[in-house]
């Protein structure tokens, strides 16, 4: 059965959000790109958001042809962290289904995303009996091992995790990693999971812009070495490893340094309230780089393209990625990526090909790579050509065809007892 209408369900990320900001990031631009390709496929696609601005258009419609987004009255008009969110998600789902029934509205499936989302997905399966695929983003079970590393017991968010799995027809996990994630710890079944990466968008990203233009633009030295940082500015995306990895370059191979940059995308250098922030850039000071690093605040999309071209390389040493679309940005834009090994990374980022692999928190490690990139120039201009190369598999046309089949799949199939 041909997909024609998908209700996609984003409760907490709108992909209408400013990105860089402490909730914005993969999972906005995920949203965005596919369903504006599935617009231009010829698909509908409506995009239900909680309402987190009293001026918020109730119907936007942006994104691009066939494709809107759709702002539900669930809780007060403002932003809220997605925990607090979790209490209005009836009002949400009723919203949604007043919204669908005034309109006459009927979807062939729902394609729900993050814990939230998820919840109301069961809702809708339940009154209206639709079929829906389901993805996680990130997994609470991960993100609690790695934020606390005593013992734990389940909470609501990965309570509400299980019970997604009883419902969902199908979960699109991003790597082979997350797949065994679910089923390790979650206890899913095999054929319930589906593994689909991202896309990039190879139109914005890619090798068009020249490294010495781009620099020209940003004010970076020509000659100098560029390592860059991209994603929101948050402890689990270990930038303080980065800034270790340099106080050692300064110990142990301080000519290493006199021709470098590190350039942190994310976040608000002037604000006074984000406590990570503010510790970097403390902790640079305290370690002696702070002349090395350069914090220029969170960018657009639209506007990242001129900082991986200009790029040496992009380090990602986060503690934990489901996938890591800033890594994939990167290598579309023929930049080599030096990424921590987990999640989606240590499958995306190919080690000694596209860029280096290196153990999570290990300043030394990431020390050693940089010195390997920078001691080869030739070198480094391959791996950036093979990155870009690589990237092309991920073109967003590609993505949306293969998640389209699954999506026909799930509406052919026999329903599944919840």
């Amino acid at each position: 059965m041909p997909i024609r209408r998908i209700a996609l369900i984003s409760v907490h990320a709108s992909p209408l959000a400013s990105m860089g900001g402490a909730k914005t990031g993969g999972m906005n631009v995920y949203i965005y790109e596919l369903s504006r390709e599935l617009g231009r496929q010829g698909i509908s696609v409506d995009i239900f958001i909680r309402r987190a601005c009293p001026s918020a258009s109730a119907v936007d419609e942006s994104i691009g042809e066939n494709v809107r987004v759709i702002s539900l009255a669930a809780g007060p008009p403002e932003p809220l962290p997605p925990a607090k969110q979790f209490e209005f998600l009836s009002e949400f789902t009723a919203s949604l289904i007043a919204f669908a029934t005034r309109r006459n509205l009927h979807y062939d499936i729902v394609y729900s995303h993050y814990w939230l989302s998820g919840w109301v997905a069961s809702k809708l399966k339940e009154a209206w009996g639709i079929r829906f695929a389901h993805m996680y983003h990130t997994l609470g079970h991960m993100k609690k091992r790695i934020e606390d590393k005593s013992h734990y017991q389940p909470d609501r968010r990965i309570m509400t995790e299980m019970s997604i799995l009883q419902s969902a027809d199908r979960v699109v996990a991003a790597t082979p990693a997350e797949q065994a994630q679910l089923r390790w710890l979650y206890r899913a079944g095999r054929k319930q999971i589906v593994v689909i990466p991202p896309g990039v968008n190879t139109e914005r990203f890619n090798k068009v812009m020249s490294r010495d233009v781009a620099r020209e633009i940003l004010e970076v030295n020509p000659e100098s070495n560029l390592l860059l940082f991209v994603g929101r500015i948050e402890a689990l995306k270990a930038v303080d490893t980065i800034f270790e990895a340099l106080h050692v370059l300064r110990e142990r191979a301080p000519s290493t340094l006199r021709n470098l940059q590190f350039m942190i995308v994310g976040g608000d250098p002037k604000s006074t309230g984000d406590h990570e922030m503010n510790r970097l850039q403390s902790l640079s000071v305290e370690m002696g780089i702070a002349q090395l690093v350069r914090f220029v605040g969170a960018k657009e999309q639209s506007e990242l393209p001129l900082f991986y071209a200009a790029a040496t390389a992009v380090i990602m040493p986060s503690d934990y990625e489901s996938f890591g679309m800033v890594a994939l940005e990167a290598m579309s834009s023929g930049t080599p990526v030096i990424a921590s090994q987990v999640g989606g990374l240590q499958f995306l980022v190919r080690d000694q090909e596209t860029g280096w692999h290196m153990p999570a928190r290990e300043p030394i490690s990431l020390a050693e790579c940089i010195i390997e990139l920078l001691s080869d120039r030739s070198r480094t201009e391959d791996m950036g050509l093979a990155a870009s190369r690589i990237a092309q598999e991920y073109a967003w046309s590609r993505i949306a065809e293969r998640l389209l089949t699954v999506f026909e799949d799930v509406v052919c199939q026999k329903p599944r007892r919840t």
